[in-house]
């Protein structure tokens, strides 16, 4: 008996470091922030803290709203860093979480972590692209008391918190089910936007092709991102 226990912890300790490595190999092929990011960063006037696996961006004046940000699968979150300084410009106190292996599947409830400790912000608001976004609703199932309203971008609601969510899509994107948007409480179409565009990090795989810029994109998201604040 005690060598088939010993037996079967072996396979399971080889199990386990196969799936580890395995899951470090997948990782490793991830989208990298467009090399302009850095500058885009470091010209900007913002107030930005980077407290281990979180960036916070500072407005210039004070709020009680926040923002909590999660990347999308197997992309640099610094890649999203244009469009959430544009949010901060708008006045909201704005947290990117840096997923581990770039996978917000790995840490869906980080954004408590943000919350107790920014007492400072009373109304939060949780957002996400793609599969960032499918994570901050599946957090929302059990934490949506903390949390005022769900913004996703190239992602759909996955349950029925009874928290108010947009979704937030490009017309040429062709990686997002349309049939699970139509769940959603609001929904606003960017023409001739695609997948990829709400960040920096050039073209993904299976996409559709932007006829618009980045720049472009992103400032209806921010625009609409106010108005459903706002709201």
């Amino acid at each position: 008996m005690k060598k088939r226990i010993k037996k079967l912890s072996i396979v399971l300790i080889v199990v386990i470091v196969l799936l580890y490595l395995g899951l470090v190999i997948y990782s490793r092929d991830y989208y990298r922030a467009s090399d302009y990011v850095d500058e885009y960063i470091t010209s900007s006037n913002l107030r930005i803290e980077i407290n281990n696996d979180h960036t916070y961006i500072y407005p210039s004046v004070e709020t009680s709203v926040g923002i909590i940000f999660y990347p999308g699968g197997k992309v640099e979150a610094k890649a999203y860093m244009p469009l959430l300084m544009k949010l901060a410009e708008q006045g909201y106190f704005v947290t990117l979480v840096e997923m581990p292996f770039n996978l917000a599947v790995l840490d869906i409830n980080v954004a408590r972590d943000v919350i107790e400790e920014k007492t400072d912000i009373s109304d939060w608001y949780l957002a996400g692209h793609s599969l960032g976004g499918a994570m901050a609703s599946s957090f929302l199932e059990k934490n949506y008391e903390l949390i005022e309203g769900l913004i996703l971008m190239g992602a759909y609601p996955i349950n029925d918190a009874p928290v108010e969510d947009i979704v937030i899509y490009g017309t040429n994107d062709i990686m997002l089910n349309m049939e699970k948007v139509k769940d959603s409480d609001q929904i606003f179409e960017i023409v001739d936007g695609n997948h990829a565009w709400f960040g920096d990090y050039g073209e993904q795989n299976g996409d559709g092709q932007s006829l618009i810029s980045h720049d472009e994109q992103q400032r209806q998201t921010v625009e609409k991102i106010v108005d459903f604040i706002n709201n």
